[in-house]
This record gives C-alpha cells, sequence and structure tokens, in this order.
C-alpha cells in the first residue's frame, strides 16, 4: 500500500497525458483530483498504522526491486515511512488534494486541451514529490528531486507562448541545475565515504565518526547537499527563480512554491540530520544563509505591486526562517514551520488566485481596493492565513515561529534572534500592507483596471457589480486551508504554555542515528540501545519556560506592531509611503528592483557567458575550426573529383593522349635510369 500512495497520482498522470484533450473537462479534473483525495486517505491509513507502532520501531520499509548492483555496492528502489515522511506525505496530499479541487474551478475557461495538460502535469508532480519524500535512499530522493524540477519548469511555462512564462521557466530550471549538480556530486562522495546511499547506513555510520570541528568529509557533504537546498528552495545565492516563476498559473504557485517542492532542500536536510550535526561549520552557513535570505526577501516584499509576487517574496523569506532552525540544529522546529507554513501559504495564494479570478486577470494591487464586501469568503480567509503568518498569538505560525526564534536564541545567536524578530516585523507589514491595498479602502478597480489583462493578455474592464466570490471548489479549499491555518499550530504548543510538543517528540527518532527495529547489516553498528529510538522531553523545559514566555511576548509585540504600522501607512496616512517613496527614493528604487540581482547575475554571469558562447565557442571554435574543417573536407574531395573526372570524360583522343604521355614517361625514366 506504500507504493500506492505515490502511484496514485501517476496513474491519473498516465490517463489525462494520453486521454484528457478527449475527455470532458469534469472527468479530467474529477479523476485527477480523486486520485489524489485517494493517495491521502491511503496516506493516513499508513500513518495511522505507524503511530499504533512503538517508537523503537516506528518505521515501514517496502522495496520494489534490486536496483543497481555494482562489487560489492548494492541498491534497491526502496520506500520508506517513518516519522518524517509521514508529515510530508500528509501535507503534500492533503494539501495537493484541495489544490487539485480548487484548479477544476480555477482553470475551467482554459481549452480541453490546456485542462487536460494541466492536471496530468499537477499528477505528475505530486508523484514525483512523494517519491522524494519516501525515498529510502539519497538516488531514490535524487530521482524525485529531479522530477520536480522537471514539473516545475513545466507548470512555470504552462502558458508557453507567453515569452515572460517561458523565460521564468527557463530561468527556473537552469539555477535549479546549479543547486542540482552540487546535490550530485555529494552523492558520489557519499558513495566515496560510505559506500552506501542508504539514509539508515549513512546515519549509523557518520554516528560513530568524530564530529568534525575543521572543515572536512562530512562538511564538505554536507555543504554540496545545502548548495543543492539553495537551488530547490530559493535561499540566497539561487533564490532569484522563485519570484519569476509566478507567471505559472497561480494553483502552481500555491502547490509548489508555498507547500511542497521548495520545503524539499528543508526536508533533506532533517533527512540527513545526523550527518549535518556532524559539520557545525556547514549548520552555521545553513543558519547565516538563512537569516539572511529571510531579512533579503522580506525587505523586497515591502514595496512589491504583483499580488503574487508579494507572497513570491514572502515564500522565500519563510523558507529562510525554515533554514535559520535547521542551521540551528533545531530540525523538528524547521518541519514544524514547513508544515503550518503549508497551510496558511497555500491559502494566500489560492486567495490571491481567487483575486485575479474576480478581477480578470489583474495583479496589480495599486489596481484594487474595497473587494472586501464583493468577495467575502476571499477576503475572510485571506486575512486569516495573514493573521497567521504574521506570528498573531493563538494562531499556526505563531507557535513554529515563536519555536525557531527561541531556539536560535537559546543557542547563543542573539543577532541571528535579532535578525528573526526584523524579518517577523517586515512580515506583518508586508503582509496586511497586501491586505489593506486589495481588500481595504477605495475601489480602485472600475476605470482604473479597464487596462488589465489576463493571463493571455485579453483586456477586460471589471465592474463591481460583475465580481464574484471564489466558485465553490475554490472555496471549500480556502476555508479548509484557513481552519488549518489556526488548528495547525496546536500539535506543538510549547511547555511554557502548559502543552508538550507533540510534533516535536514524534519527529525526533527520524533525526536520530539508529536502526529503530530494523536489521542492520554492518556488523560494529548493530550495538543500538533502545533508548536512542525512543523521544524524550524537552531537556531543560522547566528551566527556560520563563525565558521562552519572554520572547514569545516580544514576538507578539512585533507581530502586533507590524500590522499596526501597515495599518497607519496604507489605511490611515497613505501619504506617508509616498512621501517616504520621494524623500527615500534611492532605496525604493533599490527595494522596487530587488536590489539589482538578477542585473548583477546577468552583467558578470549570463552576458560573458553569451559573449564565450556566440564569439568564442560559436563563430570562433564552431564556425571555424569544425565547420571549417568538415567544409574544408568536402572542398578537398570536390577539388580532387574535379581532377579525376578529367580522366574520364568519355573522349578516346583524351584516353589515346593520355596512353601516349604514359608511354613517353615510362621510356623516359627507363632511359634514364
Amino acid at each position: 500500500m506504500l507504493a500506492l500512495i505515490p502511484l496514485l497520482p501517476f496513474a491519473g498522470f498516465l490517463v489525462n497525458a494520453t486521454m484528457g484533450r478527449r475527455l470532458p473537462k469534469a472527468v479530467t479534473g474529477g479523476l485527477a483530483s480523486a486520485v489524489m483525495v485517494l493517495s491521502f486517505l491511503l496516506a493516513v491509513m499508513q500513518v495511522w498504522s505507524l503511530a499504533a507502532m512503538p517508537p523503537e520501531s516506528r518505521q515501514i520499509n517496502q522495496t520494489l526491486f534490486t536496483w543497481i548492483t555494482a562489487g560489492d555496492f548494492s541498491l534497491d528502489l526502496a520506500l520508506r515511512l517513518d516519522a518524517l515522511s509521514a508529515v510530508m506525505i500528509l501535507v503534500i496530499t492533503g494539501i495537493g488534494s484541495l489544490i487539485h479541487i480548487y484548479s477544476t474551478a480555477y482553470m475551467h475557461e482554459e481549452t480541453d486541451e490546456a485542462f487536460g495538460r494541466f492536471f496530468s502535469y499537477l499528477n505528475l508532480f505530486c508523484f514525483f514529490m512523494l517519491m522524494l519524500v519516501l525515498g529510502s535512499n539519497v538516488l531514490v530522493m535524487f530521482v524525485g528531486w529531479e522530477g520536480v524540477g522537471l514539473c516545475s519548469y513545466l507548470l512555470i511555462g504552462f502558458y508557453y507562448e507567453k515569452k515572460s512564462a517561458s523565460d521564468a521557466a527557463k530561468k527556473a530550471f537552469v539555477v535549479n541545475r546549479i543547486g542540482d549538480f552540487a546535490f550530485l556530486l555529494a552523492t558520489l562522495l557519499l558513495v566515496v565515504t560510505f559506500n552506501s546511499l542508504d539514509f539508515t547506513t549513512i546515519a549509523l555510520a557518520a554516528k560513530e565518526m568524530p564530529v568534525e570541528v575543521t572543515f572536512g568529509t562530512i562538511s564538505l557533504i554536507t555543504l554540496l547537499m545545502f548548495i543543492g537546498a539553495t537551488g530547490k528552495s530559493a535561499q540566497i545565492p539561487l533564490y532569484v527563480w522563485l519570484p519569476d516563476a509566478m507567471e505559472g498559473p497561480t494553483p502552481v504557485s500555491a502547490l509548489i512554491h508555498a507547500a511542497t517542492m521548495v520545503t524539499a532542500g528543508v526536508y533533506m536536510i532533517g533527512r540527513n540530520a545526523v550527518l549535518f550535526e556532524h559539520a557545525p561549520i556547514t549548520l552555521q552557513i545553513v543558519a547565516v544563509v538563512g537569516a539572511a535570505t529571510a531579512l533579503l526577501a522580506g525587505t523586497i516584499g515591502l514595496v512589491q505591486n504583483d499580488i503574487k509576487r508579494v507572497l513570491a517574496y514572502s515564500t522565500v523569506s519563510q523558507l529562510g526562517y525554515m533554514f535559520l532552525a535547521m542551521g540551528m540544529g533545531a530540525f523538528g522546529a524547521g518541519i514544524f514551520h514547513l508544515m503550518t507554513h503549508a497551510f496558511f501559504k497555500a491559502c494566500l495564494f489560492l486567495g490571491s488566485g481567487a483575486v485575479i479570478h474576480a478581477l480578470h486577470g489583474e495583479q496589480d494591487i495599486r489596481k484594487m481596493g474595497g473587494l472586501k464586501k464583493h468577495i467575502p469568503i476571499t477576503y475572510w480567509t485571506f486575512v486569516i492565513a495573514a493573521v497567521a503568518i504574521a506570528g498573531v498569538p493563538g494562531l499556526a505560525g505563531f507557535f513554529s515561529k515563536d519555536e525557531i526564534l527561541f531556539e536560535t536564541f537559546l543557542h547563543g545567536h542573539q543577532i541571528l534572534w535579532g535578525v528573526g524578530v526584523l524579518t517577523s516585523l517586515l512580515t506583518a507589514t508586508y503582509m496586511f500592507r497586501l491586505v489593506h491595498l486589495t481588500f481595504h479602502g477605495e475601489e480602485r478597480f472600475g476605470a482604473a483596471a479597464a487596462h488589465g489583462h489576463d493571463a493571455h493578455g485579453h483586456a477586460h474592464q471589471p465592474h463591481p457589480s460583475h465580481l464574484h466570490d471564489a466558485p465553490a471548489p475554490m472555496a471549500f479549499a480556502l476555508i479548509v486551508l484557513a481552519i488549518g491555518s489556526v488548528l495547525a499550530g496546536y500539535v506543538g504548543v510549547p511547555h511554557a504554555l502548559g502543552g508538550h510538543n507533540n510534533l516535536g517528540a514524534w519527529l525526533e527518532p527520524a533525526f536520530q542515528a539508529t536502526n529503530c527495529g530494523q536489521p542492520v547489516t554492518t556488523g560494529e553498528l548493530a550495538g543500538i540501545a533502545l533508548e536512542d529510538c525512543l523521544p524524550g522531553e524537552e531537556a531543560g523545559a522547566e528551566d527556560h519556560a520563563a525565558l521562552e514566555l519572554s520572547l514569545m511576548a516580544v514576538s507578539s509585540l512585533v507581530a502586533f506592531a507590524g500590522i499596526g504600522l501597515a495599518t497607519l501607512l496604507w489605511l490611515k496616512r497613505k501619504d506617508i509611503p509616498a512621501q517616504m517613496a520621494t524623500q527615500f527614493s534611492g532605496v525604493h528604487q533599490l527595494l522596487l528592483n530587488k536590489y539589482y540581482v538578477d542585473e548583477v547575475y546577468d552583467a558578470i554571469i549570463v552576458q560573458p557567458i553569451k559573449v564565450v558562447s556566440q564569439e568564442g565557442l560559436w563563430r570562433g571554435f564552431d564556425v571555424k575550426i569544425v565547420d571549417g574543417a568538415v567544409n574544408g573536407a568536402g572542398y578537398f574531395v570536390s577539388g580532387v573529383s574535379i581532377i579525376l573526372r578529367l580522366l574520364q570524360n568519355g573522349s578516346v583522343k583524351t584516353y589515346a593522349a593520355a596512353i601516349f604521355a604514359g608511354a613517353v614517361t615510362i621510356l623516359a625514366y627507363y632511359f634514364w635510369r
């Protein structure tokens, strides 16, 4: 049954890819959604079975077949469900099912061919994502890793006739390949170092090795893995593809760029937690890059005017939060935020899609406003998700964000904690800037929106009387995700608030180097104590309660301050942002143009590569040397053939003269000798 979880979406892909254009839209969308719902139900059943097992053996394995055998190296195509992958498959199939259902209404205006193509891509993506998190070894994970990259390319460039969409797809594909190359090098190093790619075998072997105080082999392996994660999870310096990826349909942004693919790097670090714990230098790099990315993206999000790009930079920023947690060694906190973020960010993206749907393609928040009374379901669900991401107490984002900030402070990284708090302030500010400009204030979508256009460039003139709230499938997904944005955090209520971090206790065995009841083939690694498999209580939780409550108070005040600041600037005193943009025009332009990072990359990387490719490799080497050699050979043969052709012209006189000349030449040679 474990294999059926990814195979059901794959079956949906096969049907829609081959017959989707000939099937009614109701059948195409219904089939794609049904296989995801069935996959979700199977996932729930498997996780339920997993939870019934003793903690020391909480693992389900399924070997499909032996994949590679070379000498003493062997690798199976095998799946493994444990505490960590259980959280991931519930997120992928649960939220994925809601996004599929939402898409049946959102994409309904597409042609039959495009509609079937979209759902086939969406199902294929879910198949690869499930393989990524269920793989029991690095190579199965890498197959899923590359598969989601392919599907991301296909879905971002779904409107491939639109140049900006096709360019964004290519950009995402190329930038991700840079990170993937590093991940592939790490995979090869793992084979050389451990002669295995199985996660459990590697973790058990690494546990016996000393922690690398200086940079060593494990540090190099983990650093290469992290470079791979910076590509997939949009961290500095490879984050530039994700904002452009908003060219894809909005459900794609919700599924790939909020809940699943972009979190693959976070999952990968958690899956290899023992390796990273033995490489503290790499962990420091992870934490610093995560904090820097969170702050950088947060500042850019303050001034963006495209509703989806604001959410895109928010995603980059929240991913930075997750990597900050992983860099602290607080792997459970990182996965906790991954899970809560999936709910409220998917809700925000789908809410933005409902707004775009209502306004017939308009995405500029400067041409919105006053939408609250026209689309109330979208408004209230969007606000709930915005409050959750802002970190307001009682909602999901508060619990997971607070745990990350607490762990950062507890580990003595006060500067990184300060960066995290500042980022939290920015998050609350730009999210409620988005809420106020979109839903509150005067209506700006009448004549001003007449120049709006949809994804295909068709102009529209929306009128308030023509606005409609989210259709039933879209509204259903929004409401469920909004409920999750409120309740998801209660699986990790901290001890300081009188709760118990159930999610942390559930995940803890997945981050330890234990066989957890599974047979270990390497004899010297077989002596695993039973208590190593058991989740433990948070050490010194009572001692840190006062500190944690104080930090909670700070983060709560920061969240309310950000909301209040946004309300003042973009609802009460809207003249202040305009004055500030004029007074600090340099800073405003710097943020509006995203620190000119794309322009810098273009100047120092893209253009030199183009010059070398065109002038050096193409015109210099290919045209002159390669083509010159090939063409030269042709010219030589042609010239020789012209001479030889004169000897076979059919003229008897020419033949007689040739014979006479030959005879004279031979006789002259002999007389000379």
